[in-house]
């Protein structure tokens, strides 16, 4: 089976997921608008759910090969420290994200702010280097399959 586009698809539904929350942002602190706000955030969450299950299709199905970063020198490690922090981030994001969701569905807006001011930065950061970490590993910098 031909796995070779699920990393670009990976990609690009970080980078929709990325639009949906700089407009959820934008609508909730620029305009105020919470109708809009809300549909940029669900369509935010729901595209991180279609990756996530994207992602693990990916790495199920693809038994065990891998694709090296061929950068060297400051590249290596500037790809790894930004995939080290995407990882472990994205691992703290996820039960940030549910709490901070859970409370908007509660209507308990003062909390969902609070939660929102440390979900919010994480999860855009997540997004953003999940875009980075493709483009440096399939486009920029491929190496080989291993």
């Amino acid at each position: 089976m031909n796995l070779e586009f699920f990393p670009p698809l990976n990609a690009a539904l970080n980078g929709l997921s990325l639009l949906f929350l700089t407009g959820g942002f934008y609508f909730i602190r620029f305009r105020r608008d919470q109708q809009s706000h809300r549909k940029c955030m669900i369509a935010a969450f729901t595209i991180s759910i279609l990756f996530m299950i994207s992602y693990l299709t990916y790495h199920t199905l693809k038994e065990g090969v891998h694709t090296r970063f061929g950068g060297s020198g400051f590249l290596l490690y500037l790809y790894y420290g930004i995939l080290l922090s995407h990882i472990v981030l994205a691992m703290v994001n996820l039960p940030l994200i549910l709490i901070t969701m859970r409370l908007a569905i509660k209507r308990r807006f003062k909390s969902h702010q609070k939660w929102a001011k440390w979900t919010f930065p994480i999860w855009y950061y997540v997004s953003v280097t999940g875009v980075l970490v493709y483009f440096f590993l399939y486009q920029w910098f491929p190496g080989e399959r291993i």
